[in-house]
């Protein structure tokens, strides 16, 4: 079916269930994105519960095992174009996100993916992404080309507005908020908590490393490596405290193994080994008194617990995050500022009473900023659905003309 043909009548009479299209860095490399994903989703399905949802994965037998919302997955990396081609070409909508997508070298490639399902007749939509470092030319050219053709575009922070409209893009940006906000968690109970090697009845510290990477190009390491030991020595001994190390991707284990190295107290320090869903991660927070870390989602996690969080803020992401929840963040990682972070995480965990009900009140109205992506996206699939009722009635109207038709020369011919 070319996208110029009216759709197929169901039997019914009434057209056939919308195909929407969700493509991210999806597939269980990160946590934080397998979050967005769950809310996507859901918000998705409760907007059209009997749309068909087709994720765009990069690790087709992990989303299809994790996402149980997910009516159809398609690989659409490293394999053979032409099926992911003509997947994009059977959709009404293609969601674009959420998550930081369009950065350098990573931007084209999903932009290619939305372009070419504009070409075909489908609407798009970009739910709460993230943008920036996007300084290679031909990353600009993709989002200059493809985003003004898209049918809205929310972005998750105000960074990422700057970031596009200094590429170019002209038209309206609204900022909304990340959509892992609006996730539920899933209990992580205590025999979890045993079989990770935890003890249940001492303060627990959790902390978020990452490594160094396109979106974190200014790390140094070691530098940072020894910065974090510091911080974990330093909660140690200050609250009597167990420090416990939350990967949100299979390489923060090697840079959690660095930090635990380099602390003078490691017999103090864990690493979670297990594999969690977002839901049990956000549970896991429950089991913490205070975080300090360097993944956006981590400290969303964190911040939606009710804990008193010290963001690292590596990128312009966690620095937004930080100002919008109202938490302490000094300005990149780096060792010369080691006084100056453990006197930040004391002042912290002191005053962090008189400042539980600003958290909670900014955590409030970022849910409720998410959920406005929820919403715009569902005026794009409303608009959509009355088309494609207007179609059907064309269509409806077409087939008893056409049977009147057949009658009258029946009776004619009689």
């Amino acid at each position: 079916m070319t996208p110029s043909q009216p759709p197929p009548l169901a039997p019914t009479g009434l057209p056939p269930d919308l195909r929407i299209g969700l493509l991210g860095s999806y597939g269980g490399f990160n946590i934080g994105d397998e979050a967005i994903l769950t809310s996507v989703l859901s918000c998705l399905r409760s907007h059209r519960p009997r749309a068909r949802l087709v994720v765009f994965s990069r690790d087709a037998a992990h989303t299809r095992a994790h996402q149980p919302e997910a009516d159809e997955v398609v690989d659409w990396e490293n394999v053979p174009q032409r099926p992911v081609l003509d997947a994009l070409g059977g959709l009404d909508l293609l969601v674009l996100g959420g998550g930081g997508i369009l950065y350098d070298t990573e931007a084209r490639r999903y932009l290619r993916l939305v372009r070419a399902a504009q070409v075909r007749g489908v609407r798009t939509f970009a739910y709460a992404v993230g943008a920036g470092p996007l300084r290679d030319a031909e990353d600009r050219e993709a989002v200059r080309a493809v985003l003004p053709a898209m049918d809205d575009i929310v972005v998750r922070d105000e960074e990422s507005r700057l970031v596009l409209e200094e590429v170019g893009i002209e038209r309206d940006l609204t900022v909304t908020a990340d959509p892992a906000l609006l996730l539920p968690p899933e209990p992580f109970t205590e025999d979890m908590l045993r079989n990770e090697g935890l003890p249940t009845d001492v303060r627990l510290v959790g902390m978020s490393v990452r490594e160094p990477g396109r979106a974190a190009e200014k790390l140094d390491e070691g530098d940072y490596h020894a910065l974090l030991a510091d911080v974990a020595d330093f909660l140690v001994r200050r609250l009597d405290a167990h420090v416990v190390f939350v990967p949100m991707e299979r390489h923060d284990v090697r840079h959690a193994h660095g930090v635990l190295s380099r602390m003078t107290a490691p017999d103090k320090g864990r690493i979670l080994h297990n594999a969690y869903s977002p839901g049990q991660i956000l549970g896991f927070m429950n089991h913490l008194d205070l975080v300090v870390g360097m993944r956006l989602h981590f400290l969303i996690f964190a911040a939606l617990s009710g804990l008193p969080v010290l963001p690292l803020p590596y990128s312009g992401k966690v620095f937004d995050f930080a100002r919008r929840i109202g938490a302490p963040a000094l300005v990149g990682v780096a060792r010369e500022q080691a006084g100056l972070l453990l006197a930040e995480v004391d002042r912290l965990w002191d005053e962090f009473p008189q400042r539980r009900d600003l958290l909670n009140d900014r955590i409030r109205q970022l849910r409720e900023r998410s959920r406005e992506t929820c919403v715009r996206c569902g005026v794009v699939i409303d608009a959509l659905e009355a088309q494609r009722g207007d179609l059907t009635a064309v269509q409806g109207g077409l087939h008893l003309f056409g049977d009147a038709l057949g009658a009258h020369e029946g009776s004619a011919g009689a």
